[in-house]
């Protein structure tokens, strides 16, 4: 299964950018995305290191809200019942 994963852009130097997404921080390659305007502050889809797609802020909210439901909803990521 792939998953991109919804991150902010927090600074762009050249075709790189620092991305960050629930306090982690990632480099991630601009390249794929070249013809387009990104600014810091953005949104993106970030799949292997590599920037897919823009995103607006609601649609990157509603995604990281599936994906939190997802892992409520997964027995392995619960905490042990004790």
């Amino acid at each position: 299964m792939c998953l991109g994963i919804p991150m902010q852009i927090k600074s762009i130097d050249g075709f790189m950018a620092r991305c960050e997404a629930k306090g982690v921080e990632r480099d991630v390659s601009l390249f794929m995305m070249q013809e387009d305007e990104l600014k810091v502050d953005d949104y993106v889809v970030v799949h292997v290191g590599y920037a897919i797609q823009r995103l607006t802020p609601q649609e990157a909210q509603t995604a990281w809200e599936i994906y939190d439901q997802m892992l409520a909803d997964d027995p392995q990521t619960r905490p042990e019942a004790g």
